[in-house]
């Protein structure tokens, strides 16, 4: 906010926009080729800047989720707040947006990954910092239809010098006797006092006390406690979900340790096997049925995983955000009173370090089940192939049975074809005998025995032979 202007001028002020700088140059005359993300990368420094301050100031702050996609719809209930004091919002709105809405009010609207902010400011002097909220003066209907579900709203007040100075038990009083947290900040320049609960209205309150900041610390000032609120917010919500996730982890670690009991002291013997049949007609052994529960139980520990894992990564991301915004704020301690790197050290980073080990637990148990699920299906595979084995041998057994029985019936019937052949010829020679020929019949019938057998015997293994090169031409190589 540019809060040097009087209300008189800022009425004046055409609406500001601060989503991203105006395009650089595209350096169509210089004389060597340029990246095409160039103007990009080099907006993106400035594409979150902050509004310089002037104390005293009142500030509402307000936070909502809104997932990582609908960027358009943010966009227009942005529009519909600002077409109520009637102002346009202009086209090319980026991640932020900022401008007067008149009445004293000054809005910053500000666009993230998951969440979206307002952030309403007021300059002037005031008795009680947390008096009635800055977000009151917004159309109710426009707070209650939010897209998004509040995730931390904040009353904020920056305090001039001139302005009567609390002690330790005021400050205590200020903040409805809760322990006070706080610190000198940006080099002995102010101070950051909370407590950094939710109070009877709803609020979070947050008091800062200007010593002798420019408008731009300030500004920056305001800015890196507002995005520590939010960011530590935004950085719990990961721990109900670790939380959560550890009691269906700790299931999983149960059964997954009988699985691997089970495997390891050999329970698994044939004789349990004959309730179940596959469709050949052989007993399911029960390393199939193990292995179907053990795939059942990593596709559930997967699922925990693929739940949980954005929510995880983005709490170890604001938890950086965090750490690094305390640091800018330059702390030194005030006797008695505890900092709020000290405060939050103690209370948010056992909540990071419960959903990073609850995600490494989760990585850890996946790989577990993977190792086993490895092991087990080794194990039906070697099952299934003894089964084939053995299917192999008997079918090798029928076919050799077969072979001799077919054997056996060749003999036969060369022995039935050549009985039937000497029959006929001995009906034939009798005949001729009969009409007086100069033969014996009976000599003849004799010699003929073995050149019928001979000649049926050769006969079917001409046949055989040529079925099997038949056979063997038609067979696929």
């Amino acid at each position: 906010m540019t809060t040097k202007l009087d209300d008189n001028n800022r009425a004046k002020a055409s609406p500001i926009v601060t989503a991203l700088p105006e395009p650089l140059p595209t350096g169509t005359n210089l004389p060597f080729p340029v990246h095409p993300l160039r103007e990009l990368v080099t907006s993106e420094l400035h594409a979150r800047t902050f509004d310089p301050m002037l104390a005293p100031v009142r500030i509402a702050h307000l936070a909502y989720l809104c997932g990582e996609r609908g960027s358009g719809r943010q966009q227009q209930y942005l529009a519909r707040l600002l077409s109520h004091f009637g102002i346009q919002l202009p086209p090319d709105v980026g991640l932020q947006f900022a401008t007067d809405l008149g009445c004293g009010l000054w809005l910053r609207w500000e666009r993230h990954t998951e969440f979206v902010s307002y952030t309403l400011s007021r300059q002037g002097p005031f008795t009680q910092p947390f008096g009635p909220d800055l977000l009151s003066e917004l159309p109710q209907v426009w707070l209650r239809n939010l897209p998004g579900q509040v995730v931390t709203a904040v009353q904020l007040a920056l305090e001039s010098a001139d302005m009567p100075e609390r002690d330790l038990d005021g400050l205590v009083e200020l903040f409805g006797g809760h322990p006070v947290i706080g610190a000198q900040v940006a080099g002995g320049a102010g101070f950051v006092w909370s407590d950094l609960r939710i109070h009877a209205d709803g609020f979070g309150h947050i008091l800062l006390r200007d010593l002798c900041l420019s408008d731009g610390q300030a500004g920056r000032l305001i800015k890196r406690v507002l995005e520590i609120n939010a960011y530590r917010a935004m950085a719990l919500l990961g721990l109900p979900a670790a939380r959560q996730a550890s009691q269906l982890l700790s299931d999983a670690e149960q059964r997954l340790a009988g699985v691997a009991a089970r495997m390891v002291e050999g329970k698994l013997d044939a004789a349990s096997a004959v309730d179940g049949q596959t469709a050949h007609g052989l007993a399911l052994p029960p390393e199939r049925e193990l292995l179907a529960e053990l795939t059942a139980l990593a596709a559930e520990i997967e699922s925990v995983a693929a739940e949980t894992a954005t929510r995880f990564d983005a709490s170890q991301a604001y938890y950086q955000v965090v750490r690094q915004r305390l640091e800018q704020l330059r702390e030194e301690r005030v006797q008695g009173v505890q900092t709020l790197t000290e405060f939050l050290d103690a209370r948010l980073a056992p909540a990071v370090a419960t959903c990073t080990a609850t995600a490494q637990r989760q990585q850890h148990l996946a790989e577990r089940a993977a190792r086993l699920t490895a092991l087990l299906r080794a194990r039906v595979e070697v099952e299934l192939q003894e089964q084939n084995r053995g299917l192999l041998d008997s079918m090798d057994r029928r076919a050799k049975l077969q072979l001799r029985l077919q054997e056996t019936v060749e003999g036969l019937s060369v022995v039935a074809i050549g009985y039937y052949g000497v029959g006929l010829i001995g009906y034939l020679l009798k005949g001729f005998e009969a009409s007086g020929w100069p033969l014996n019949a009976t000599l003849a019938i004799g010699i003929a025995v073995p050149l019928v057998v001979g000649t049926a015997w050769l006969g079917l293994r001409r046949a055989k032979r040529r079925l099997h090169q038949d056979a063997d031409r038609h067979q696929p190589d």
